[in-house]
Order: C-alpha cells, then structure tokens, then sequence
C-alpha cells in the first residue's frame, strides 16, 4: 500500500507541480482553510485523546499553525529566489549562484504531545520548499490522528499530501521506503531507529528529540517571576513538552524563597484545574505509571493521581540529588524536581557532565552569569528570565544537538531544512583564462602567488 502512495508521489513531484512557487502558495492557503473548517472537530479530539482544553488547543497547537503559514505565505517568494554570491578572484569572468532546490518525496513522523502542531508545522516547511509529503501522525492520539487524515484527504490529493494512520508497524513500512527526506520528532531512542533505517538508503534527517532541559535561577533572579514563568513552562500540556524545564537548578542562598514562589503559582495556575477535572491528562497508562512512580522523596507541593482519569497533579520535589529517579530521566509530565548548587561554576560543570538537553534557561539580572551559562553549557536553544516561549518565533531556529538532535526549523528555517541549496558556477566564453591548464606554468606561478 505504501510502495503505490510513494511511487505516485515520487511520479508528481517529477512532473514538477509542487516546485510551482504559487502552486506551494496556494496550497498553503488551502492547508489554513482546511484547519480552519475542522478547527472545532481538533478540539473535541484534544479533548477525547487526553483532554487538553479549547483554550490550549488553540493557543499551543492551532494558532501556532496558523502563524507559520501566515508567516511562509509572505515569504515564500524571497526564500525559494535563486541566491547569487561572491566569486573570488581566481574565478575571474565567472557568477556563482545558489539555486534553491526540493529534497522531492518526504516522510514526517510526529509525535503525541503536540499532535497536531508537531505534524503540520514540519509540513509548512515540506510545502513551502516544494515538496510532497507523508505524514505519520502519533498513534496515541488517535482522535487527532483521524482529525488529521479528514484535514488532509479534503484539501489534498494524496499524491502530493498524505496521511498514514497506524502503529509501530506502520512506521516500519514507511521508514522501508527509500524517501528524499525524514523529519522525526520523538524520544531519542526511536530517534536512533530512524536515523539507523535512514542511514541504509543515505537519507538526510532532522531529529527533533528532548532531554532533561535545566531552569538554572541564580541569588540575582527576580525570583518571583521566575516561578511564574518557570511553573506556566513546566507544568502547561502536564508537563508533557519537550522544551519544558525537566528540573529546577537554583543557588542555595535563595532555594527556599524561590520555592514559595513556585508552590505559589502552581496553586494558583492549577489547582482548580486538577480539583474539577480540566487538568491535562498523561497520554496513556504506561507513561502515567512511569511518572508516578518518579514522585518520590521530599514532596513539597502535590503529586496526587487519579488512574481512571490518568491525572497527575502538579508536584514539586525539594531536596533532590543527581541520583533520584527523576533525575535518571527525561520526566516529560507534571512533576518538577529542585535542586541546589553552592556555586555557579559548579552548576554548569554538572550540568556539562549530562547529555546535552534540548533547552537551558538561565534566570538571572547578571549579565556576565548570563553569559557565562550560554556560553559554557551545551544545549540547543532556550531563553534568559523566561522559558519555552522561545519555541513560538518564527526568527530563531529551533532543534536540538547530540541526544537532543539534529537540524532545525521554524520559519524561514523550515523552509530551509527541507530545501537543497544546489551550488552552480556559471562561467563566462568570452575567454579562457589559462592558469588551470598543465602548459601555463607562469601563470600557475603568478596564481600561487595572489592566493599566499
């Protein structure tokens, strides 16, 4: 089945329709009023597939969209043009010149946390670079998944654009293929399947991935705001983002005054949330009983369950050590583990000793600690006073490095990552300049010369 939806993919990317530059606009136009007609069945599915509310289904996973597709409508044109350069002097008489150019038949594997947003902000960048795609949505969020494949099966013919429903096996089928690109977004240990696979046919990959992101609040922080942000970071989606601050890094002098802050917010932000049922629930019993399981030690805010409705309350751990379990992995769900350093050099050598995480946000009014944190510790992105807005810009890339990933994308960005920069040097005939040739031995002496 997947073989004939490939094939005649690969047979209408060849005729050349979707490198058309209004074409990819319109369809992007197209993309934004499909969304739109099914904007009230996402939100029922949010609700059925682990009840996420009206509200955060449009901020975090509709509206997001809608941005990078207004914003990839606007600037389309100026991406995809052809980009000249400079050609150095030994190249005399010739233009150099980048011609922008589709990877052709694409493959978007997404994940369950944002199962929407995550599948179709990679697709505005497949479109937009002029490519046809197929979309693997998360199996554990089936309502969505099916809301996705009516989205794409209305606005799309499934040459161009398509949506593969299913589980693991489906994704073995899919990654069987031999496909002109692979965006994956998920837990690094699939991440090592994917890129293991892609690796057989030589396919390039970008790998969005995770991994434990550090909020580091040092005794210059505004600490107050700090919490607030931080908590509204960690503890949206329950927790389940993969830029969410994973646990609280804070100096010892002010630990204590930060955490009232923190047991403050959460309170306030979730409390009536988790007590009338409007809490996000954990996507599936398996991950619901590995985050319990991680609530342990000193619980000085939350942590209660309710397994029917596989909700975690909001809970803060004090007192935590690099060998507590929460600490061991990636949480990705509600629970928030702080923990003290005596002084900053010996935070960011801690934190250099632990794989690279997708994110770092450091708090603080210093300007030197700030920038001894950005430029010392390994990560993929982040923010300073602030955490996770940084994922909504559209200017600044957004990905990982090392076990937090590769490649990136947003925006411009996303164009760019589904998009071959093809290097042309076009050269004059009007003469012959005879330097390269074996028999113009002064001329090779004068070359070696200028480029000393």
């Amino acid at each position: 089945m997947y073989e004939s939806i490939y094939a005649r993919q690969k047979q209408f990317y060849q005729s050349g329709k979707s490198r058309d530059i209004k074409f990819r606009i319109d369809a992007l136009k197209q993309l934004k009023r499909g969304i739109k007609y099914y904007e009230n069945e996402l939100a029922e599915a949010m609700l059925a597939d682990f009840n996420k509310q009206q509200p955060d289904t449009y901020m975090t996973e509709i509206g997001i969209v809608y941005a990078e597709i207004n914003h990839a409508v606007k600037h389309l044109e100026e991406w995809a043009g052809t980009k000249k350069v400079k050609t150095p002097i030994t190249h005399i008489g010739s233009k150099s010149v980048i011609y922008k150019e589709p990877y052709g038949v694409t493959l978007i594997i997404a994940p369950w946390n944002y199962p929407f947003n995550l599948t179709i902000s990679p697709l505005i960048g497949a479109i937009s670079a002029g490519n046809t795609a197929v979309l693997k949505p998360s199996e554990h969020t089936p309502m969505v998944a099916e809301v996705i494949t009516r989205i794409m099966e209305r606005i799309f013919p499934s040459e161009y654009i398509y949506a593969a429903e299913g589980g693991i096996e489906t994704n073995q089928a899919l990654l069987r293929l031999p496909f002109d690109y692979i965006f994956y977004t998920g837990s690094s240990h699939v991440g090592k399947i994917v890129m293991k696979k892609a690796a057989e046919n030589l396919i390039p990959v970008t790998l969005e991935l995770g991994g434990k992101s550090p909020a580091i609040v040092t005794e210059n922080a505004d600490l107050k705001l700090a919490a607030k942000r931080i908590v509204w970071a960690k503890f949206s989606n329950a927790g389940q983002t993969c830029v969410a601050p994973d646990f609280v890094y804070a100096e010892e002098s002010i630990k204590n005054a930060l955490l009232t802050h923190l047991k403050h917010y959460t309170r306030k932000f979730y409390h009536e949330d988790f007590r009338h049922g409007r809490y996000m629930s954990i996507v599936n019993d398996n991950h619901f009983d590995r985050i319990r399981g991680l609530i342990e030690g000193d619980v000085v805010y939350g942590g209660r369950t309710d397994a029917g409705n596989r909700t975690i309350e909001p809970a803060i751990i004090d007192n935590v050590e690099f060998d507590h379990p929460a600490m061991k992995e990636e949480i990705f769900g509600p629970v928030l583990p702080v923990l003290s350093y005596g002084s900053l050099d010996k935070a960011i050598l801690d934190l250099r000793d632990m794989q690279d995480p997708l994110a770092l946000y450091v708090f603080s009014e210093n300007e030197s600690e700030i920038e001894t944190v950005i430029r010392d510790v390994p990560f993929g992105g982040g923010a300073v006073n602030d955490a996770m807005f940084h994922l909504a810009t559209p200017y600044l890339p957004f990905g990982g490095r090392g076990n937090s990933g590769m490649g990136k994308y947003h925006g411009k960005y996303s164009f760019d990552t589904f998009t071959h920069e093809k290097s042309i040097l076009k050269q004059t005939t009007l003469f012959d300049m005879p330097f390269r040739y074996p028999d113009a031995k002064i001329f090779r002496k004068l070359i070696r010369l200028m480029m000393r």
